[in-house]
């Protein structure tokens, strides 16, 4: 498939499946970012009350919540980039932005922790919708924008005026949003959570990262973190510890909820209609 007449593509699809299938070696799927982000996607399907056929789930989480989700009588295929992940979950390997499947084959589509690194974003999103039924409904969470804060400076102050990219670029919450309004989602919801974790070692911190595939995987821009520069990297990370000796770093997690259009649905209200604001809505008493 040729990406001439496409928009440029800034990740090596070849290179991201190798890491991703680097990831799923070292944990199986388990990572405990993934793990965070499916029970709290489970979370939210548990407050939708109606009843789901057939679910499509990306990422490398699938095995887990596949089997919760066929505990519920929902029949599920997985995928995702990664050729062991894929074998093991006895699904489909494809990119996110190339969905192999027919319209209207779900009625739900859960993607963990891979659209941050997806070359054609909007078009992942428009596929998925897609593959939705009328009135089905997408759930998702990645990475944000506003993690790895810690670490992106402790690199950026050892390697001095020579900074290199070493974590992919992410996205923010806004641009999240718009997608989803712009791809015709409906109803779309988005929101994000922080994590703080504390790490007593920089090594830490990176393997965990590496569990979940989220290294480099920039396709013009590939360099190797010199040894010295990791070295006065570690050194910067044990200054910045607290008196506990764990530094803190943090990490943002965006949902997304959209449904597909259906004739049924209620219509939001008029941006701007509103005569309450949220927070006054959130701090009303409630009514005898």
């Amino acid at each position: 498939m040729s990406n001439t007449d496409g928009p440029k593509e800034i990740f090596d699809r070849e290179r991201r499946r190798r890491i991703r299938d680097r990831a799923y070696d070292r944990s199986e799927g388990k990572d405990f970012l993934g793990q965070i982000m499916s029970e709290e996607i489970l979370d939210r399907l548990s407050l939708v009350k109606r009843d789901f056929k057939k679910c499509l789930i990306i990422g490398q989480p699938a095995n887990g919540l596949r089997s919760q989700l066929n505990d519920m009588g929902i029949e599920t295929i997985a995928a995702d980039a990664s050729f062991l992940a894929a074998a093991a979950f006895g699904g489909v390997q494809c990119d996110e932005d190339r969905l192999p499947f027919a319209d209207y084959s779900f009625d739900l589509v859960i993607n963990v922790a891979t659209l941050d690194s997806v070359n054609d974003l909007p078009g992942a999103l428009a596929l998925t919708r897609r593959i939705l039924r009328p009135d089905g409904l997408f759930l998702a969470s990645f990475v944000g924008a506003e993690s790895f804060t810690t670490l992106k400076s402790l690199l950026m102050k050892a390697e001095g005026d020579r900074v290199s990219v070493h974590i992919h670029p992410q996205i923010d919450i806004r641009t999240a949003g718009d997608l989803m309004s712009r791809i015709g989602f409906a109803l779309p919801v988005i929101d994000s959570d922080g994590l703080r974790l504390r790490y007593s070692a920089l090594e830490k911190l990176v393997s965990d990262i590496r569990d979940m595939g989220g290294t480099n995987i920039l396709k013009d821009q590939i360099r190797s973190l010199p040894r010295n520069v990791y070295e006065q990297a570690k050194l910067n990370f044990e200054n910045g510890a607290a008196d506990g000796g764990k530094t803190t770093e943090h990490i943002e997690i965006i949902y997304l909820c959209g449904w597909a259009p259906h004739p049924d649905q209620p219509v939001p209200a008029r941006r701007g209609s509103g005569q309450m604001s949220l927070k006054d809505a959130l701090n009303k008493p409630a009514s005898d």
